[in-house]
């Protein structure tokens, strides 16, 4: 991801992912590198937007591209995808905890009542 505090990375990369094309690009970039004409072969937008949208991502640090002759090919980082499922899993964690503390209440209250 780029520079920036760990904060400002994640409004980014969650900001470059609002839109569905964007993630459209990342889901056809987790299959493989591609260019982007190739990206842009799906949509019925024109190629100049969707070199935009890589831009976008690629400021997020998201996504990155390489030099292959004379191809661009974009490639997915999944460095950047792990800090993003990361942060989430915190929460989901959290949550997952919550719910197990609610289930032992409930369950004490359950053998309590008979």
């Amino acid at each position: 991801m780029p520079n920036g505090t760990s904060e400002d990375r994640l409004d980014q990369a969650f900001l470059a992912l609002a839109d569905p094309v964007r993630r459209a690009i990342v889901a056809r970039l987790s299959r493989g590198p591609a260019t982007v004409n190739e990206l842009a072969e799906p949509f019925p937008i024109t190629v100049q937007a969707v070199s935009r949208h890589v831009q976008v991502l690629e400021r997020a640090g998201l996504i990155t591209r390489t030099r292959e002759g004379q191809t661009r090919p974009c490639h997915l980082d999944p460095a950047a995808l792990e800090a993003l499922t990361g942060w989430i899993d915190g929460y989901r964690l959290a949550a997952e905890r919550r719910f197990r503390s609610l289930d032992t209440v409930l369950e004490s209250l359950t053998t309590e009542e008979s």
